[in-house]
């Protein structure tokens, strides 16, 4: 069956998290008002970083960026969050930061994710460029089956040149695979589905301010 596509952004972000939190005993009015209350922080949130201009959410992802070199897992603790915030002049109270963060920590391990922080934020891919990226999953997808599989790679890139087939340590597909896996083949199952192409380059678009910048990105990477 086809895989629920998960990430979401404003309202529908939030109603996904409620879901996710642990709130199914409560009513659907108390839930409503969880919903609004997070998404008033996030639009203070937005106020406050629009006041360090353009790029300001992209500078946010690289602060976060760099907490996280040492697991690399793009997730960050209560204290990390908090000081990134700071760090770009967003000021909440306590009880904000704190309403803000115990919402977002899903499976309540004391860390959240930061990419869907900044979706979050940003909201998913507007019409520009959820367009662009598309393009470049049509370029692969070559049968239209909304599928990206090993044979479609083959059929627009070599391997042949990587330095581990070069070697003789890896072969060709062995490479084609772990690109399937750097690209969100969540099944393991040597298929990208168009939702899993668009999940990634969510994940990009939440670090990028300009339409312009971004769809220059996909338009070099994939020679559209």
């Amino acid at each position: 069956s086809r895989r629920r596509h998960t990430r979401c952004s404003g309202v529908s972000w939030a109603r996904r998290c409620v879901q996710e939190t642990g709130t199914w005993g409560i009513t659907s009015k108390e839930k409503f008002q969880i919903m609004e209350g997070v998404q008033g922080v996030l639009d203070r949130v937005r106020e406050q970083l629009k006041l360090r201009g353009a790029y300001s959410i992209a500078g946010l992802a690289r602060s976060f960026r760099c907490m996280d070199s040492y697991n690399v897992d793009k997730k960050v603790d209560r204290g990390e969050f908090e000081t990134g915030l700071a760090e770009y002049g967003v000021n909440l109270s306590k009880a904000e930061l704190t309403q803000l963060f115990d919402y977002m920590d899903t499976d309540k391990n004391q860390r959240i994710n930061f990419d869907e922080f900044l979706i979050a934020l940003r909201g998913g891919l507007n019409e520009t460029r959820r367009e662009v990226v598309l393009r470049a999953f049509k370029k692969f997808d070559k049968d239209g089956s909304g599928r990206i599989t090993l044979d479609d790679i083959r059929g627009v890139y070599s391997a042949k040149e990587h330095p581990d087939v070069v070697n003789g340590k890896r072969t060709e597909d062995d490479v084609f695979r772990e690109f399937l896996a750097n690209f969100g083949d969540a099944q393991k199952d040597g298929a990208i589905t168009q939702d899993e192409f668009l999940d990634y380059y969510g994940n990009v678009s939440a670090s990028v301010d300009s339409d312009e910048y971004f769809t220059e990105i996909i338009t070099r990477a994939w020679q559209l």
